[in-house]
């Protein structure tokens, strides 16, 4: 299926010719048209689907029929200032030859960045991509009239309401017109997300597509290690790997393990630097544009990066823990091998991951490869899951 079906105006069209939009992808098959109805919808489509555009599109070319009255008519929600920009960037392309406005609305700048945002706000651009607690700060002076929002989107949802955003949404949604078309798009569909979808959505069309598979041209290792040799660990696969790499990417659960990880590469010689969410808004802009330029090589950062950022080349990830949720895990390694490129994801488990890392195969449908240790580390533990749950306390080194 292809864009010329949905029947959009001249002037997306043109846009969407501009930047190469031929075949549309099975979230924007289904979603499209839905939308187009003026359904509510709720939607479970992992990052790297094309989601973006599915409910950008339709809403553009709805704004291109109407005439234009300076007022803000939609809404998309993200969870973090990254995210937010990426999908304002997209929005910019594909309303390039329409009349289309919109403007990123995230904390973590200057009082000039929230005066910018509060003209945006008053002057009425069409879209306002935003995060939540930023949106509210604005919604508590008088000066954005929200009569005029037709459109309410939730993108990643799940992460949001994983960073405690389900009140802030609510606070929003309650200031909105009643009557508007609400998306929720979301990678997971816990019950959490269903509640939502029940407060906020009215009567909403369900489409769900099964979680992708890792890319074919990604090879998935990991190795079984005590927690206080994983920094070692994390060294030593890079001086296995050589200097040629460009792009390594270096997931942390916790600000704590991201700064010692980089501290230790630092020491080595090996020029890393941090991303997670106690940097502020320039320092992170800054830190990503330096690795797409490659002026940065390795980047360890908390899950902040795990969703919606496209950065083309990474070669390598590497999980410094087990992620909690399966899905994650499939985020987390979709970073490298894109567009057909081949990469490579390793994953560190400790002895008390084994379980977590163990659901993770069966989400995906094989068994990740165990190398063994490099010389100098301890023995691995042992990969096995006992029937009251717990893993094994003796250890071993694993076959080639």
């Amino acid at each position: 299926m292809n864009f010329t079906q949905f029947k959009f105006g001249k002037e997306l069209r043109e846009g969407l010719d501009m930047m190469g939009f031929i075949k549309a992808t099975p979230i924007q098959k289904k979603a499209i048209p839905i939308i187009q109805q003026g359904d509510d919808l709720i939607a479970c489509a992992q990052t790297g689907t094309g989601k973006t555009a599915a409910f950008v599109l339709p809403i553009l070319d709805n704004l291109t029929k109407i005439d234009i009255c300076n007022k803000v008519k939609a809404i998309i929600i993200a969870p973090t200032r990254e995210l937010a920009k990426q999908i304002d960037m997209q929005i910019e392309g594909f309303s390039y030859f329409t009349n289309s406005s919109s403007y990123p609305v995230y904390g973590g700048g200057t009082g000039v960045e929230f005066d910018n945002q509060k003209q945006a706000l008053k002057k009425g651009a069409d879209i306002i991509i935003c995060t939540p607690g930023r949106l509210l700060a604005h919604l508590d002076f008088d000066y954005f009239d929200t009569s005029h929002v037709d459109y309410l989107i939730l993108d990643e949802a799940d992460r949001m309401l994983d960073m405690g955003f389900y009140d802030d949404i609510m606070l929003i949604a309650k200031q909105l017109p009643k009557n508007r078309q609400n998306l929720l798009f979301s990678a997971t569909m816990p019950p959490k997300i269903r509640k939502l979808a029940n407060t906020l959505l009215k009567d909403p069309k369900s489409i769900s597509l099964a979680i992708s598979k890792p890319a074919e041209g990604l090879t998935q290792n990991a190795y079984m290690v005590n927690d206080n040799q994983k920094v070692k660990l994390v060294r030593e696969i890079l001086k296995l790997r050589g200097k040629d790499l460009s792009h390594v990417l270096i997931f942390a659960s916790s600000i704590k393990n991201v700064k010692e990880i980089k501290q230790t590469l630092n020491k080595s010689g090996m020029r890393a630097s941090e991303m997670h969410s106690g940097l502020d808004q320039m320092q992170r802009e800054q830190t990503i544009r330096d690795f797409k330029n490659k002026k940065i090589r390795i980047l360890v950062a908390t899950d902040i990066l795990s969703r919606g950022i496209d950065i083309k080349g990474i070669e390598i990830v590497i999980n410094y823990e087990v992620p909690h949720d399966a899905e994650d895990y499939v985020h987390r390694i979709g970073r490298t091998a894109r567009a057909d490129r081949t990469g490579e994801a390793i994953t560190l488990i400790n002895s008390k991951q084994v379980k977590n890392f163990m659901d993770i195969e069966s989400l995906i449908g094989k068994e990740v490869n165990k190398l063994v240790l490099p010389k100098g580390f301890e023995n691995a533990p042992l990969y096995k899951i006992l029937k009251n749950g717990k893993t094994k306390k003796k250890w071993r080194k694993f076959k080639k």
